[in-house]
Parts: structure tokens; sequence; C-alpha cells
């Protein structure tokens, strides 16, 4: 039997024979993959940080070339790492001394004011008894419930935080575990930082070498789009949502709505989601100031949708840029997709995933249509013999 032959049979062999283990024991495969995902966590986690601050990295190490020309330039890139962190553990502490307190104190006022929104709640359902003539609804009593309820709810997670030992300890484990995590990422993503010029030359080097010429150059080029597309959009995201957040909290402070601070940081958090975020933050908004008053909240949600339009339409493109380039129906079907097999992280990751894949078929499909555009047409077909 040839030797060529004999190998490529016992490729397919193996390959089916593993494909059948895999099959059969899809639970071990998925836990082992699992444990694996859990292991490079931490390295996972750093490479994402350090991608999200590689752009304002570099920004400042271009500022430090030009203030120490010469030999100085070895410096500038540690100095801009130096740099990013303290602007990013400056802001989180402002932010947290600014937020934090506000919105614990909106909590507290939430959860001190209970009985009174569930009066309101009550009276809301109570008219719309009367209007829609739902008589056998007419009795019911669900500002008791209601209060009851969260109540009951607000003492039973008291009670297990202080009562229960064993609850105490696995959330002390989940907690150092995510300390530690955090910690390992952090260091990561500064090693990252630090050595982004040097791990790009070499990652650049490795292609070229293990594979083919055009090959290796089909690949960068779609390492290079992808992290222009990821770049751009969390760039573009964090910068809507901090806009969307802080519009939405000067724009509630001037027409009194309730719980300002809570709703606006939740409105520029969920920003971070496209197309579903602005959703889920009108919901929480709603839900917390229909309880309060109904009209508050068919207000805030004309307010909101206006703020979303001025915000989406006048301010986002002048201040992040032009979009992706993504027609609207590939963006909803990116959220839904993403949404469905990855949850939130999905979510988040789909819409530049699918910029990408957009405009490399798009790329392929011009380069096809000018190939067989340039392709010599076949002659026409032969006249029929004349008599």
């Amino acid at each position: 039997m040839d030797k060529k032959l004999f190998r490529s049979l016992l490729l397919l062999i193996t390959y089916a024979i593993v494909l059948v283990a895999v099959i059969v024991k899809l639970d071990t495969v998925a836990g082992w993959l699992g444990g694996v995902a859990g292991a490079f966590r931490p390295l996972l986690i750093g490479g994402v940080i350090a991608f999200i601050l590689n752009r304002p990295c570099n920004f400042f190490a271009r500022q430090y070339e030009t203030i120490f020309p010469g030999k100085g330039k070895g410096a500038a890139r540690p100095l801009a790492v130096v740099t990013v962190y303290l602007i990013v553990i400056a802001l989180i502490t402002v932010l947290i001394s600014m937020v934090v307190p506000e919105v614990t104190h909106s909590i507290e006022m939430f959860i001190g004011n209970i009985s009174i929104y569930a009066a309101n709640f009550q009276e809301l359902f109570d008219w719309l008894v009367a209007k829609l003539d739902l008589e056998q609804l007419a009795n019911l009593d669900l500002s008791t419930g209601i209060s009851d309820s969260l109540k009951s709810l607000l003492t039973g997670a008291l009670d297990t935080l202080t009562n229960t030992l064993p609850h105490l300890i696995t959330m002390t484990s989940v907690v150092v575990s995510g300390v530690v995590t955090g910690v390992i990422s952090l260091v990561f993503s500064i090693y990252m930082l630090s050595g982004a010029p040097r791990l790009t030359a070499q990652c650049r080097r490795l292609v070229q070498a293990y594979l083919p010429e055009k090959g290796a150059e089909h690949v960068l080029t779609v390492t290079r789009l992808t992290s222009d597309t990821f770049s751009k959009y969390v760039s573009g995201q964090m910068v809507e949502a901090c806009i969307l957040g802080g519009l939405c909290f000067i724009g509630m402070c001037i027409f009194r709505f309730d719980y300002a601070p809570l709703i606006s940081v939740a409105v520029g958090v969920f920003a971070l989601i496209p197309i579903a975020g602005a959703y889920l933050g009108a919901v929480l908004a709603v839900l917390l100031l229909v309880m309060i008053d109904p009209w508050q909240a068919v207000w805030f949600l004309v307010f909101l949708v206006a703020l979303q339009q001025f915000e989406g339409n006048i301010i986002y493109p002048r201040v992040v840029g032009t979009s992706m380039g993504l027609p609207g129906i590939w963006v909803l079907a990116a959220v839904t997709v993403g949404g469905a097999l990855l949850q939130l992280v999905g979510m988040v990751i789909s819409v530049p995933l699918a910029a990408v894949a957009y405009t490399l078929l798009k790329q392929d499909l011009r380069a096809r249509t000018a190939a067989q555009s340039a392709a010599p047409q076949p002659d026409s077909e032969e006249a029929p013999p004349q008599n």
C-alpha cells in the first residue's frame, strides 16, 4: 500500500475515533474545556483589559516620545502604562465617591418607602379595574401583598447573610477567588500593555514563519481588521455610555425625577449592551418610578426616548465617528444570536464579530465580482446553418 494513502487512511480513522469519543462523552469534554477555560481566565481577562487600554496607552507613549527624544524613548512606554493606570484608578475613585453614596441613598429610600409605593400601585390597579370594568378583580388587595412580599424577601436575605455560616463561607471563598483572579489579571494586563509592541511583532513573525506566504498575509489582514473593529467598538460604546449616563442624570435633575443617580448609572451601564441595553435601562427606571407616580414614569419614558435619539443621531457620530458599517438587521440578528449562545458576553461581542464577518464577506464578494468581470467572456453561439 502506498505510504501516502496509508497515512491518509490512518488520519481519517483517528479523526473518526476522536469525533465519536467526543460525541459519546460530550459532558466530560465540556467539563474539561470549562476547566481549561477557567485556568486561562486570568490571562483572558488581562488580555481584555490590555486591549481596552492599548489605544490610550499608545497615545501617551507618542506624547512621551516627543517629550523625551533620543535615548529617552525607551521610557515612553512604561511611563504611558503608569499614566493610563493612574487615570483609570482616579476615574474609578471619583466615580465611587460620587455615585455610590447617592445610589446607596436611593436604595435606602426605596426600601423605606415600600409601603407607600405598594399603596400607589394599589390605587393604579383599582383605577384600571374601574376603567376596564373588571369586577372580579375589584376586591383584590395588592398593596398588602406587595409590601409583605418585599419585606419578607429583604428579611430572608438578611437572615441568610447573618445566620447561615455555610453561605457566608461560600460567599467568602467566592470573593477571595474573585480578588485573586482580579489581581492576577491586572498583573497580566500590565505585562501585556508594557510589551504590546514586542508581543505584536513576535506573533507576526510566528505567523509568517509557520504559514504559507498567502495564508500568513490573509491571517494578518483579518487580525488587523478584527483589532481595529473591536477597538473602535469598545471605545465607541464606552464613550456613548458615559455621555448617555451623564445627560440622563442632568436631565433627571432638571425635570426633578426621583432616583436620578440610581437610574442614570443603570442607563449608562446598560448602554454598553447594543440595542437591548436601552430597553433594559428603561424597564428598570419605569419599575422604580411607576410605584411613585405613574405619570412620572410616562414622562421619563418620553424624556429617555428623546435623549437616546439626540445622543445617537447628533452626539455619538460626532464624538465617536461613523458606525462600523453593519446594517441594522444584522446588528439585531447578531445581538439575538449572541445573547442566546453566551448571554450577556455574547450580546456585547456579537456586534463587532458580525461587523468583521460582514466586512470580510463584502471584500470577498467584490473580489469575486471583479474577477468574473475581468474573465474573458465565452464566444457567442454559432449561427444556425442556412438552408
